[in-house]
C-alpha cells in the first residue's frame, strides 16, 4: 500500500522537501565537472578521487558518465619523397572524456578539486544555478 493523500491522489511528500528539493537549497548550485585525457587510467583515477571526496562531504553525486570516446585519426605516406611503393601509415590519437555532476554549494567545491590531478588530464568546472 502507498501513502498517497486521499483527495488529490498525489503521493505524500517526505518532510523537509517542497517542489522535489530540500528547503535549503537556495545556496546550492549544480556543478558540472568535464574530465578528458588520452590516458583512461589516469582519467579513471582522478574521477574516483573526485567522488570519493564529494561523498566525504555527503554531497548529490552522479556520475562518472563515460562519453563517446573520440578517436582523431591521420593517414599519410610513409615515403618522404613520394618514389617507391604506396605504403601508408595511420597514426591515432584517442580522447576520452567523462562527466560527473555534483549538486553543493560553489565553496565545496574549491576543497572537492584541490586533489593533485594526474598530468595529461583536463578538468573543466561549469557551475549552473
Amino acid at each position: 500500500e502507498r501513502n498517497t493523500d486521499e483527495m488529490s491522489g498525489q503521493f505524500a511528500k517526505k518532510p523537509g522537501y517542497e517542489k522535489g528539493g530540500f528547503a535549503d537549497e537556495s545556496n546550492f548550485h549544480r556543478i558540472r565537472i568535464t574530465l578528458t585525457s588520452r590516458n583512461v587510467k589516469h582519467l579513471e583515477k582522478v574521477c574516483s578521487q573526485l567522488i570519493d571526496g564529494a561523498k566525504k562531504k555527503e554531497l548529490k553525486v552522479k556520475g562518472p558518465v563515460r562519453l563517446p570516446t573520440k578517436n582523431l585519426v591521420i593517414t599519410t605516406r610513409k615515403s618522404p619523397c613520394g618514389e617507391g611503393t604506396n605504403t601508408w601509415d595511420r597514426f591515432e590519437m584517442r580522447i576520452h572524456k567523462r562527466l560527473i555532476d555534483l549538486h553543493s554549494p560553489s565553496d565545496v567545491v574549491k576543497h572537492i578539486t584541490s586533489i593533485s590531478i594526474e598530468p595529461g588530464v583536463d578538468v573543466e568546472v561549469t557551475i549552473a544555478q
